[in-house]
């Protein structure tokens, strides 16, 4: 077995798993810190970003750099359309993979890369939730770019990354980078997704099967479990054990795996979320009580229902109720309405909200009651009807590189009394501001992440207790921001750990030692075992083992061509006789002297004896499994001699 990595960002994951001669994706996460390295698009023209001064290496006039490099309060950015990295191509053929398992919503944004034009013709599985809102995400981010097009696309500069200053000339494979893929595109990938329940066991060509168990991090966000006959793998992705909207995670199900591997841990391992929400709660009511409005990069999903219902809490003990809160997407209705329907994917609290009958999320009541108003876009049918300040708007992207964000940062960057907030964690908050330095208005970081702390997560690889581990590699060291936090890793002292990063493929401690074979009941009854051992019996038999599909079958064995109907006995004769066990080595050796061979000298090696026979020139090797004689005798009767004194020395049946 052997497991690929390819992806960069552990958050972002992507592996390749080939076991038993399947080839199986885990997840596809696409990497977008690539996008920071690129001015925003803003949805009107904006005159200060289209000031800014062309930037060219010192010495150098490369006529075809020209244009491409932007300079901005000190900072070098590209002016073109922002492209993304995604899983590494060249280690493995996508037209090899078997099956695609999507472990939740943020982790398939780089499934039109791998499904589309490479001659994939397998699998893709995922629950309906993280369908359907992965549908949201990326619908919403090729509708970002394609409403703001670029018209020339930079590439020069990739060529000379050396003469570029930090934080572009340290840019990870820009060559590999690409443009987002259309709707067509997207379409077409996501035709191809299997929805899949929780529990529910799928067979996958007779090889395998595979189980989605809930991972509660978000709406239809799954663990998996991957069953073969006698070995089990538990995938662990973007999990979390807090009390949030999705149902809790399951963790019966992933306990004692033979190899268990584990990604999408917290991106802010130093920061509460409870905390984190507190502080955005009160920063909220503190800008709105200075008259100034807030603006929240958020994505179409997740966290953002909390947000809600959190914050409209908040604003009515505060005596704000009258404030409204704004959600501008390309998918902000169909988000919102979406969520309302998923009752079976949602925690019991939540469940029980529908029974009684109501609205599990509380978005639904606020929208009735006119205070949460979503728009698809800040140019739509009533948007300057309805709007008014001071206000609270979500809206996307968290990068501040598109979407309506760009158009308010734009806005409201030269007032004080504003306020942005961050709340995802994906992006580095000053590295998203920079192309719009200087910038009055406040800007406060609380990043909410709810999946697995490295104190869970410990706690948890405790609990499930498998036989080997596989890790990232930035889980073993403490994070570059807090490197005297070594509490901030995993704990590996109790288990065979593998480490892993972009590009690096590992042969996996699982070797294949058992397969399950049918037996048809024909042949059964037609076998005579004998005891070997209380509550051990053996028989020998003789039939045609079928393989097809992965399954293996034995059944009777035809007869000759001439006479294909009969069916031969596999009873064997009384006479007949079948050694098993293993040799006993000092009864070997004693047989030996009784037969006139005393020179035998035993050596231990690694699997298991090797003998000496000095004056026959002769060596026996007895491994766990077999036994081999090297015998220089051209007429073989020494050979046969040893071989029978060695058979008396195995059990019988």
């Amino acid at each position: 077995m052997k497991l690929y990595c390819l992806s960069s960002h552990s958050n972002k994951p992507c592996y390749v798993l080939k076991m038993k001669e399947m080839t199986i994706m885990l997840d596809c996460g696409l990497s977008a810190q690539s996008i920071l390295n690129f001015l925003p698009l803003p949805l009107v023209p904006s005159p200060r970003l289209g000031s800014l001064s062309n930037w060219l290496p010192r010495d150098c006039n490369d006529p075809q750099l020209e244009g491409e490099l932007k300079e901005c309060h000190g900072r070098v950015f590209v002016d073109s359309a922002p492209e993304f990295c995604p899983p590494l191509g060249k280690l493995i053929d996508y037209s090899e993979i078997d099956v695609i398992l999507i472990s939740n919503y943020t982790a398939m944004l780089a499934l039109p890369y791998i499904t589309e034009g490479t001659g994939f013709h397998g699998i893709v599985y995922a629950t309906e939730p993280t369908l359907q809102i992965g549908k949201f995400y990326l619908e919403e981010l090729v509708q970002y770019l394609e409403q703001t097009p670029k018209a020339a696309l930079a590439s020069r500069w990739k060529e000379l990354l050396h003469l570029l200053p930090p934080p572009l000339s340290e840019s990870f494979k820009p060559r590999c980078w690409k443009q987002l893929y259309n709707l067509t595109t997207l379409s077409s990938s996501l035709a191809r997704i299997q929805t899949v329940g929780y529990n529910e066991k799928l067979d996958v060509y007779g090889a395998l099967k595979v189980t989605a168990v809930s991972s509660g991090y978000c709406l239809g966000s799954s663990n998996w479990v991957i069953n073969l006959d006698h070995e089990k793998v538990a995938y662990v992705s973007g999990s979390s054990t807090l009390t949030t909207h999705p149902r809790p995670m399951d963790q019966n199900a992933l306990k004692n795996a033979d190899l268990l591997i584990l990604s999408g841990l917290t991106q802010v391992p130093s920061s509460n979320p409870d905390s984190m929400l507190g502080e955005l709660c009160m920063t909220v009511v503190s800008t709105l009580r200075g008259n100034g409005s807030v603006l929240i990069p958020c994505y179409p999903s997740g966290v953002i229902y909390d947000l809600f219902e959190c914050l409209s809490a908040h604003l009515d003990s505060s005596s704000l109720s009258q404030i409204p809160m704004f959600f501008i997407s390309p998918v902000a209705d169909t988000s919102l309405a979406y969520s309302n329907i998923l009752a079976e994917w949602l925690s019991e609290v939540k469940q029980n909200r529908v029974f009684m009958p109501e609205e599990p999320f509380p978005h639904a009541y606020l929208v009735k009651m006119g205070r949460l108003k979503h728009f698809t876009h800040i140019y739509a049918n009533g948007f300057n009807t309805e709007f008014r300040m001071p206000c609270v708007v979500f809206c996307g992207h968290p990068s501040l590189r598109f979407g309506a964000s760009v158009h308010f940062v734009e806005l409201w960057g030269s007032n004080p009394a504003h306020t942005i907030i961050f709340t995802e964690p994906d992006f580095a908050y000053l590295d998203a501001l920079a192309p719009f330095q200087p910038l009055a208005m406040k800007a406060v970081h609380c990043p909410i992440d709810t999946s697995l702390n490295f104190v869970q997560a410990n706690k948890l690889v405790r609990e499930l207790k498998p036989a080997n581990l596989v890790l990232p590699d930035c889980y073993t060291v403490p994070p570059p921001s807090l490197p005297h936090r070594t509490d901030l890793v995993i704990q590996q002292a109790d288990h065979k750990v593998l480490v892993m990063k972009r590009g690096e493929v590992i042969s996996l401690p699982l070797k294949k030692k058992k397969v399950k074979v049918k037996l048809s009941a024909e042949l059964a009854s037609c076998l005579t075992p004998t005891q070997i051992k209380p509550g051990v019996m053996l028989s020998s038999l003789t039939g045609n083992l079928v393989v097809r599909d992965n399954h293996f079958d034995i059944k009777m064995f035809e007869g000759s061509e001439g006479d294909s109907n009969q069916l031969l006995p596999v009873k064997s004769s009384q006479n007949s006789q079948f050694e098993w066990g293993t040799v006993n080595v000092d009864l070997f050796v004693q047989r030996l002297n009784e037969e006139g061979i005393t020179d035998a000298k035993v050596e231990p090696s690694p699997s298991g004896y090797i003998i000496h026979l000095q004056n026959q020139d002769t060596v026996i090797q007895i491994d766990d499994r077999s036994t081999h004689i090297f015998c220089e005798e051209p007429d073989q009767k020494l050979r046969k001699h040893l071989r029978k004194v060695l058979s008396e020395c195995l059990n019988k049946f």
